[in-house]
């Protein structure tokens, strides 16, 4: 059986699944265009490994990296985040109507 061809949405998740990758991209968020070397440092991590994952958070399209002479910056790309998203959102009424009993359920046990 031939495999199919990952998704630009399988790559989000999947780069996503990783709390490293988590962590660098709320940190992004927070101080967007932070250099390599500055994502680097408050992990517990050596530098190559840092690089990989940055690899694949650009592999998703969720970061961009520009070079600035020898230094290169990290920001932000919204477009997979907000593909996901979109995703995510079409299967929000099934968990909304579980949220929904479970606060009706709440409060007549409360009364």
């Amino acid at each position: 059986m031939a495999k199919s061809p990952v998704s630009e949405l399988d790559r989000t998740f999947s780069a996503l699944v990783d709390p490293t990758r988590r962590a660098i991209l709320a940190r992004l968020e927070r101080e967007p265009g932070l250099s390599v070397t500055e994502i680097a440092r408050p992990l517990p991590l050596k530098l190559p490994a840092v690089m990989k994952h940055l690899d694949v958070l650009s592999d998703a399209g969720l970061v961009a990296r520009t070079k600035n002479g020898r230094t290169v910056s990290v920001e932000l790309v919204a477009g997979p985040m907000e593909e996901a998203m979109a995703w995510l959102r079409r299967y929000e009424r099934f968990w909304s109507a579980s949220l929904d009993r479970l606060a009706d359920f709440v409060e007549r046990n409360d009364e």
